[in-house]
């Protein structure tokens, strides 16, 4: 069985037209999603750019990677899927956005930070490697990939990346379904992301959009949140721009559905649609001034909730999903379903039973969330975390010990927080066992992000594969 794994950036589940958005055009991923085993309770149990990288990789939790914020560089001596598939006879290729290897705030396309060195760096993955480390600059200079060496290559004069990303996923598609190996091919998107200008993604997509009307979120707050770091507090300037910017969101949502059709159509004229278990996903969302925040790196439905759509025909059955699917179940699930050994210091649980709909499947509790940090900075206070069930959301901060407590069904905004309510004593005293029980199991001792950086990292690269 091989594998093809597409994931967008900063696309929440919202922002989908299966899932409900009213102003998404996303007619591939929603057809896709009728045909897909579609998880609705996927969630990003980290969702920050290269937290989530590493836990989909490793299947391990954040507080065993290490990856506790951005730009850190993660040590090579975690097990990881590529590996695993490797062993198995695999070839894996990957293109795209990498997010693992810096060691730097900020200096994105110095190659030392953009260029992940052919070897051990690049986690197993030792077929067509067609990537850079960071940036969200979609046309022009910084606009650029690596091979094998530090040389910076162009998409070409006017290329929109994730368009010609996508032309080379399609062409090492091609050469590996002719190939006498099985494969996995990992396209790693940088769009939605971030900066939201006009002249970040193509015209034809903007004008989609031209009359469409934006307002902003039922559960909008014009404060920042007291616990927001740096990239989720709003200026002034900003709060005024965020109906545009959903509208510049949505034209690269509607470019990313575009190149979901393109792979899909791919897949379908080489003949191997029922030899690929192919997967469209996100590594997290968006707020948009939703509680008074932007960006992700929080919680709340807006950030964590995420498409999960998995398919292959004659395989994997196709509907509605509600197992609680958490980043960390990602790697040994999809080993599983390849009959790949899952590494023994996994953590993630393998929900292959769940999806082939054996009776006797036994489904998780929910999902263990983090926050160990700021995004990308060693400043205390933001850490959190939380315990997600189909219906609840349980959250606390390590800083004061506030509480948050939602019913995501009756509650599905999130604006009413039940953790004071005696009427719910109950179910937050049960979440928070369900959540010890969890942590105490992966070695969770809910750190401050400085001890993190002051016992597993040396100049910003993680030397520790293993929580104490």
């Amino acid at each position: 069985m091989n594998i093809v794994y597409m994931f967008a950036d900063q696309l929440r589940l919202a922002s989908c037209g299966y899932a409900g958005s009213k102003t998404a055009k996303t007619p591939r991923i929603d057809a896709l999603a009728a045909d897909s085993c579609d998880f609705r309770n996927a969630v990003s149990g980290h969702p920050v750019c290269a937290p989530y990288r590493a836990s989909l990789l490793t299947g391990k939790y954040t507080t065993s990677t290490g990856m506790v914020i951005n730009e850190i560089r993660i040590s090579p001596r975690h097990d990881t899927l590529a590996k695993a598939l490797t062993r198995a006879g695999y070839e894996s290729s990957y293109i795209g956005k990498w997010h693992l290897y810096a060691n730097e705030l900020g200096n994105h396309y110095d190659p030392k930070n953009s260029f992940i060195p052919k070897g051990e760096d690049r986690l197993g993955f030792d077929g067509y490697f067609a990537a850079y480390n960071f940036h969200h600059d979609n046309y022009g200079e910084h606009s650029y990939y690596h091979l094998d060496t530090p040389e910076k290559l162009s998409y070409g004069e006017g290329a929109y990346e994730p368009d010609v990303q996508t032309d080379m996923a399609i062409a090492e598609l091609e050469r590996l379904a002719a190939g006498e190996k099985p494969f996995a091919l990992f396209l790693s998107l940088g769009t939605p992301h971030d900066p939201w200008d006009r002249s970040n993604v193509p015209a034809q997509w903007l004008k989609l959009f031209e009359d469409t009307e934006y307002a902003l979120p039922e559960n909008y707050l014009p404060e920042n949140d007291p616990h927001a770091d740096g990239w989720a507090r709003l200026s002034e300037k900003e709060r005024g721009e965020l109906t545009e910017w959903m509208r510049v969101y949505d034209a690269m949502a509607a470019n990313v559905d575009h190149n979901v059709g393109r792979m899909l159509d791919a897949i379908q004229r080489l003949g191997i649609e029922k030899d690929t278990i192919f997967v469209f996903t996100s590594d997290h969302g968006e707020l948009f001034g939703a509680h008074g925040r932007r960006a992700k790196n929080i919680f709340y439905e807006e950030a964590v909730r995420v498409p999960f759509l998995m398919r292959c025909p004659g395989t994997i059955p196709t509907g509605f999903c509600g197992v609680c699917l958490n980043t960390v179940d990602i790697m040994p699930t999809l080993c599983s379903l390849c009959s790949v050994p899952i590494p023994d210091e996994v953590e993630g649980r393998d929900l292959s039973p769940v999806i082939l709909r054996d009776p006797n499947a036994e489904e998780p509790e929910g999902a263990l969330m983090m926050g160990t940090g700021a995004t990308a900075d060693w400043s205390e206070g933001h850490e959190w975390r939380a315990f997600r069930t189909k219906r609840y959301t349980y959250a606390v901060y390590r800083a004061d010990g506030e509480e948050h407590l939602y019913d995501n069904l009756a509650d599905p905004l999130q604006m009413k927080n039940l953790a004071f309510d005696p009427a719910y004593a109950d179910v937050l005293s049960a979440l928070k066992e369900s959540m010890a029980r969890e942590m105490e199991r992966v070695g969770d001792r809910f750190h401050p992000v400085t001890y993190y950086r002051e016992n597993w990292v040396v100049d910003r690269i993680i030397r520790k594969i293993k929580a104490d």
